[in-house]
């Protein structure tokens, strides 16, 4: 198997494609030779992304999902099946924020985050690592990301509700890689720093982004890819021996 074909024969689906990680992740899975099911709620930004895949030689099928909705979680799941075969790799990446001093969020707010970085990541993990148990012996190729954030063990001022999320997400992926040790399924945790993408590149742009990253240890945000080579390992079959970790990226901004 050549380098470039480190995901070959896996079939991987990753939520929150439709852009920033998620796009980025299914760009990598799909280099590696995986066939990819990127899913999210933007139809037109995920045909987009399929569109590149496939120009540059992969294979790839968008479907609508909405992590928070369980229907919608086991209909992607049936219909990645029934495009490709049994989802053995697993990215659950989408997520959102919302800012502020915890007395003015409102509970719509904190609720709304804690559905999808919570609820979310429960939900897409649960539903593929059903679907990999009961296919026997096929479950020892499960690969299962959870993207959480320093948030998730750090506090971020602003971000309450936020960072109560991705601990949750954190204590999820362990929960889930206890359960499925035994099986052969591997679920790892990746927490990133603060990353430059195209959702926060306004927040960082000009003097005031200038000057939050002059704060930071190395004086600089991660480029988006920076997860890319910690997401390839951990989705491929050389991760057998990791499950349960919990890996920080932060290009030491958590010293």
């Amino acid at each position: 198997m050549t380098p470039s074909q480190t995901h070959a024969g896996r079939i991987a689906l990753v939520t929150g494609a439709s852009s920033g990680l998620g796009a980025e992740f299914a760009r990598i899975l799909a280099a590696g030779g995986a066939k990819v099911v990127a899913a999210a709620r933007r139809a037109d930004r995920l045909a987009a992304l399929v569109a590149e895949i496939e120009a540059a030689g992969g294979e790839a099928f968008a479907v609508s999902l909405d992590v928070a909705d369980e229907a919608s979680v086991i209909a992607a799941y049936d219909a990645a099946e029934q495009r490709f075969g049994l989802v053995d790799t697993i990215v659950a990446n989408a997520g959102v924020n919302a800012e502020g001093p915890a007395v003015d969020l409102s509970i719509e707010a904190f609720d709304a985050v804690q559905t999808v970085n919570s609820r979310g990541v429960f939900l897409t993990v649960r539903e593929g690592g059903k679907r990999l148990l009961a296919a026997g012996g096929a479950a020892s190729r499960g690969r299962i990301v959870v993207l959480a954030s320093m948030g998730g063990v750090k506090v971020i001022p602003g971000l309450v509700a936020y960072c109560a999320s991705k601990a949750a997400a954190v204590m999820l992926g362990r929960g889930f890689a206890y359960e499925w040790a035994r099986s052969g399924i591997c679920v790892n945790v990746i927490c990133p720093g603060y990353i430059l993408t195209e959702i926060n590149e306004n927040n960082f742009a000009g003097e005031s982004g200038e000057r939050f990253a002059a704060k930071l240890r190395r004086k600089r945000l991660m480029p988006i890819q920076a997860l890319s080579p910690t997401l390839a390992h951990l989705t491929s079959d050389e991760a057998a021996h990791v499950t349960g970790s919990v890996i920080q990226i932060d290009d030491g901004q958590m010293i």
